[in-house]
């Protein structure tokens, strides 16, 4: 473990910043907050110890202490909450203090209602004499400690340098206990918190910071002189079939009828790297994983254990390993359900049971897989996996595996403090949340504005383009979880390789609008093969490309989808000149129709949108300056051509398409966005 630390840099945060210690204690918590070797999403903690003005301008003791949830990778100073410290280093004289007690004793002492709610941890940094302390789950510390007794081990690793505080959950024991042991022994220079992690802690930021990297890199050195034999996994196949014949499988077992086609659908996040796939071909090491996860904190994002599956299969085993996965959620649901019955009766009941989705599991031969609620969840439970697989290796280099017990974990897991982290209970989904979308020809124009429009519903939005810098770039502006992808819809394998890369990616497919086109314009009389065929292969076949690969990953997860076509009002309501784009596009139509016939039966819903005369790169300047000289139009009066009298967008036509999607009673259907125009209207 090096030190990141630069005193230039620290240098220039003191003298930009309205308080050095202030600033330099938020660079301290950003430098350990970018090491997921650790700090994990949320996890992590740091504090400064300085003097303020209250409104009546008295001066006071304040302690500037994590807001619950905030990132400490990017954290800010204004990111440090304000507290008076006084009175909470009162509390220490109660013998008892229940959660709700805390949380508004840690409210009312903040010098603004507007600041974060405060750390679950702020007691035990209040009572801590330090004047910056500093917290972190590093995974070499976390391996020490979660032993049947890591008394030894500790002692082995950092002699006299820290003192140990056996586990006990965030609150007023924690707070007290932490202190106790310091008092004990004020000459240690951290503390190690059983299955919690290390606190460290000095007079200035720098000092807190450097032991913490000593402190650590000790542990690291006495974990390598451990060695642990891994144990293959029976059953590997040397040729398994690709992620994007099993995760969408696996997605679709995993969701829950929601009544009329509706499903409460996953997000999966696929892990291949070598990391993922000691942990998954190694039969040792799975079965340490699920004992518990390496830090209680992380029970609420992973669940207690992950779902063991069967080896990847050859192709000729397919079906059965899809049979036994299905098994294997059940039962993983079922020991939920007894795990949440014990743990609760014990403790008097009256708790709400959780959803039993599991949130991680282990594909051997492939990798590991992140469960959730967005791609964002998905993520972080993937990386948290990842991190107790860490753990667990080193740990059982040097003795045994042991986390906190399945009591503490549930203690944690149905704490209300923590949940409130997720914030699951302050904002409701939104309409397409849990949806997998893909768009074709979304680089610009409509299909840019389509892919913006699912995203803005909840969506997780792949963009596919002939042009994978302008995929890239238009991914890029609507978010970091948006997956760009070049794609020639013209090219069946590559537009199968392509909706294989968002099976990857995401775990499945759940609607695909299917945009991509240009315009070809020329008499039908006299127009060449050529160009004719050309559009036909663009405008018809590419749809039709597109479709048979979104089935085949829609009849694989089970759980319907709606395929969604730009079918134009070209289809209905022939141009003049313009037959060469018009006869495919009216294919097209009849092509959607095609699909709510074959495939409505299997919840698959079908439907079009007819729009006109939207500004996008197919709707170029110069073609709408002959659109409108072959209808004896000026150009503002050609844009704006319609009953209503109004110009249509892109946006106006995303909008449509999202409705769609969203009218889960509705197939077959053409919608037509073009401001009125009577001969291209339907029923």
């Amino acid at each position: 473990m090096k030190s990141l630390w630069s005193a230039t840099e620290a240098q220039r945060l003191a003298a930009e910043g309205d308080d050095p210690l202030l600033a330099q204690t938020a660079y301290a918590c950003r430098l350990l907050g970018a090491d997921p070797a650790l700090v994990l999403h949320g996890g992590g903690n740091g504090s400064v110890k300085l003097t303020g003005r209250d409104l009546l301008g008295d001066e006071v003791a304040l302690l500037r202490v994590k807001g619950s949830g905030r990132d400490m990778a990017a954290l800010r100073p204004e990111d440090l909450t304000a507290l008076r410290l006084d009175p909470l280093r009162a509390l220490a004289r109660l013998d008892t203090l229940d959660d709700e007690a805390m949380l508004d004793a840690l409210r009312l002492n903040r010098l603004s209602t507007k600041a974060a709610d405060p750390s679950v941890e702020t007691l035990m940094h209040a009572f801590l004499p330090g004047r910056v302390v500093l917290h972190t789950h590093a995974t070499a510390l976390l391996a020490l400690c979660n032993q049947p007794d890591p008394t030894a081990l500790v002692a082995e690793a950092f002699g006299d340098k820290v003192g140990i505080v056996p586990y006990r959950m965030s609150g007023l024991a924690l707070a007290k206990a932490v202190a106790e042991t310091y008092e004990a022994n004020p000459a240690v220079e951290g503390l190690v918190l059983t299955q919690h992690g290390l606190v460290t802690w000095g007079d200035d930021a720098h000092t807190a910071y450097e032991r913490m990297i000593t402190l650590v890199s000790l542990a690291e050195r006495r974990l390598a002189r451990g060695r642990r034999r891994a144990v293959p996994v029976a059953g590997l196949v040397a040729r398994p079939v690709g992620a994007e014949l099993l995760l969408p499988r696996l997605r679709g077992l995993l969701a829950r009828p929601r009544g009329e086609g509706r499903f409460e659908r996953w997000l999966l996040d696929l892990r291949t790297g070598a990391e993922a796939r000691a942990l998954v071909d190694d039969a040792g090491l799975s079965e340490a994983v699920r004992r518990g996860v390496a830090t209680p904190d992380h029970v609420i994002r992973t669940k207690v254990s992950p779902l063991a599956l069967p080896p990847a299969p050859a192709a000729d085993g397919l079906e059965a390993w899809t049979e036994a996965v299905g098994q294997a959620i059940e039962a993983f649901e079922e020991a939920y359900h007894a795990y949440f019955a014990c743990h609760d009766a014990a403790r008097g009941g009256g708790r709400i049971e959780l959803d039993p989705v599991p949130r991680v599991a282990l594909i051997p031969g492939l990798g590991l897989v992140g469960i959730g609620a967005d791609a964002k969840a998905a993520a972080i439970a993937a990386d948290m996996a990842l991190a107790t697989a860490a753990c667990a290796a080193a740990a059982e280099s040097v003795g045994i595996y042991q986390p906190a017990s399945e009591e503490d974990l549930f203690d944690l897991e149905y704490w209300s403090l923590e949940q409130a982290k997720l914030g699951a209970r302050k904002h409701p989904e939104k309409a397409l949340a849990r949806q997998v979308v893909a768009v074709t020809g979304g680089g610009s124009g409509i299909g840019a504005a389509t892919a913006r429009a699912f995203a803005a519903q909840g969506a997780e939005v792949a963009i596919l383009d002939l042009s994978a810098e302008a995929a890239a770039k238009a991914a890029a502006e609507i978010g970091p979880r948006v997956l760009g992808l070049g794609c020639d819809v013209t090219d069946r394998a590559g537009v199968e390789a392509a909706l294989a890369a968002v099976a990857r990616r995401f775990g499945g497919l759940d609607v695909v609008v299917s945009n991509a086109g240009a315009a070809w314009q020329g008499t039908i009389g006299t127009v060449d093969d050529a160009t004719l065929r050309k559009s036909f292969e663009l405008n018809f076949f590419g749809h039709q490309n597109v479709a048979q690969a979104a089935v085949a990953l829609l009849r694989a997860q089970g759980t319907g989808g709606a395929l969604l076509f730009n079918a134009s009002k070209q289809s209905v309501n022939p141009g003049k000149n313009f037959g060469p784009y018009g006869l495919p596009k009216a294919a097209t139509l009849f092509l959607m129709k095609q699909y709510a016939l074959d495939h409505g039966r299997e919840g698959i819903r079908t439907g079009a949108v007819n729009a006109d005369r939207i500004r996008t790169g197919l709707l170029t300047a110069d073609m709408i300056a002959s659109r409108s000289k072959a209808r004896g139009l000026s150009e503002q009066d050609y844009m704006a051509g319609n009953l209503l009298g109004r110009e249509v967008t892109a946006e106006d036509v995303a909008d449509a398409f999202v409705w769609l999607a969203r009218s889960n009673k509705v197939t077959a259907c053409t919608v037509t966005v073009d401001g009125g125009n009577i001969e291209a209207s339907l029923r």
